[in-house]
């Protein structure tokens, strides 16, 4: 029996018993084994007795959600949509697409050699989901309300599984398209890696929708996207994997990545943020044995009235861990980037060797940033440092290009360029850092 549910505020759907029930009985469209039904039924029972976090929560205080509180949404439909501004040369044949957070076969496109497994989780063969069903929300680091939604509401999931030893150099593009139309809607993206030991693969995470992303309001919809992405690591395994967030301007994005490296793995993430009226990012590692390497690498930029929110968490728990992050903000006109990073090195995590870097563009008098890098250490023989910095455009440097012939906007854009790609040049597929690099060019205050 399908129930019917008029349009629900996101507060609605967490205060009230039967607005919950209708949302996982729209999201749940096909029969799930035994082991998803029970993992959708507890998550569920979590997510009646949570709250949406206001600022009055230290890890939310500079995130204020009222108006994603305001919104009534109703759950995305399966719409045909053109993918074609988004797909990647590269990924040609290693590409899954999702579009309002349901999987689309016509414009995905999987042929893959043995040892590589890509496809939405229903149509993967039992003994394949058996095997999936030890890592799905097994993971997914500190419990909020927006997580125990997605899993509660879980249908679709977007898998990437790698078996022992494979070496998979092509990159994997998992897509998801928001199509909302006239109507405010909610989609809940699920993606899971399992690198298994000794194996290679690059991945390549992105959310948008029809349009990219402009700073503009012109003719935006208005969506959210509650999306979670769990990476397992396994031992001497390597991910690479970029994150592009790229909303239009009235959509409201959260998303939560979860990692857990086992010994001597690799982990690197290159993490884009252009659109959304407000994104946050919750980027968590655990790290489950000694001798991992973890990279984080993040780009913001923002105008108008955008606000976007990057929380990261590295739990260095084992000896002789490594971990670098360098994090960058651009932010124009009234706009407001939140960066938080923790790191944590307790007693056992003796000879670590954390790095952690946040630098902040501030392009107008009005752009505001809230930055808080953060160490916290017991260990008594590591090597850990910190710091941030906000800059504005400096005169001398616009002058000294002015001096070689470029005029003053040129050479206030050639600046702004260079400062985002030391991370765009970081992502290794050639496609991508093209586009990526043409949008940072395309982006301009709005003098709003």
């Amino acid at each position: 029996m399908t129930i019917q549910v008029s349009p629900s505020s996101i507060a609605n759907l967490l205060d009230k018993d039967e607005d919950l029930t209708g949302l996982l009985a729209q999201v749940t469209t096909q029969k799930a084994a035994g082991w998803l039904e029970d993992l959708r039924q507890g998550a569920a029972d979590g997510v009646r007795h949570a709250n949406i976090p206001t600022t009055r929560e230290e890890e939310w205080r500079f995130t204020d959600l009222s108006g994603l509180r305001k919104v009534e949404f109703q759950l995305g439909k399966q719409v045909s949509t053109d993918i074609s501004g988004f797909a990647l040369p590269e990924a040609a044949n290693s590409r899954l697409v999702f579009v309002n957070g349901v999987y689309a076969p016509e414009l995905s496109a999987i042929d893959l050699p043995p040892g590589v497994v890509v496809g939405n989780l229903t149509a993967l063969s039992d003994e394949v989901q058996a095997g999936i069903s030890k890592y799905l929300a097994k993971t997914e680091g500190a419990q909020e309300v927006f997580t125990a939604l997605n899993t509660a509401g879980l249908a679709d999931v977007a898998v990437v599984l790698v078996r022992k030893n494979v070496v998979f150099k092509t990159p994997i593009h998992l897509l998801f398209v928001a199509v909302a139309g006239e109507e405010a809607t909610i989609s809940q993206p699920r993606c899971l890696v399992v690198a298994e030991s000794g194996s290679q693969v690059t991945l390549v995470e992105e959310y948008t929708n029809r349009k990219g992303a402009k700073n503009t309001k012109e003719e935006e919809e208005v969506y959210f996207t509650n999306a979670v992405t769990e990476i397992w690591v396994a031992e001497n395994a390597e991910v690479t994997h970029t994150r592009v967030e790229r909303e239009g301007a009235e959509a409201f994005h959260v998303g939560k990545t979860a990692i857990a490296q086992a010994r001597d793995s690799r982990y690197t993430c290159n993490a884009i943020s252009f659109g959304g009226k407000l994104s946050r990012h919750n980027l968590e590692v655990l790290q489950t044995g000694e001798q991992t390497e973890t990279t984080l690498n993040g780009l913001t930029m923002i105008f108008g009235n955008q606000l976007a929110d990057t929380h990261s968490a590295i739990a260095l728990n084992h000896p002789y861990g490594k971990s670098e992050q360098l994090h960058k903000c651009i932010v124009g006109d009234r706009a407001h980037a939140v960066f938080n990073g923790k790191v944590f090195v307790p007693k056992p995590a003796q000879l670590t060797n954390a790095a952690q870097l946040n630098r902040n563009l501030l392009l107008s008098s009005k752009a505001r940033v809230d930055t808080k890098p953060q160490l916290e250490i017991t260990a008594d023989n590591v090597k850990c440092a910190h710091g941030a910095t906000v800059s504005q455009l400096e005169d001398d440097e616009i002058f000294y290009l002015q001096s070689r012939g470029i005029d003053e906007n040129a050479a206030r854009n050639l600046l702004i360029n260079a400062f985002a790609a030391e991370i765009i040049n970081k992502i290794p597929v050639a496609s991508l850092r093209e586009i990526l690099l043409t949008t940072v060019n395309s982006l301009k205050p709005s003098n709003d």
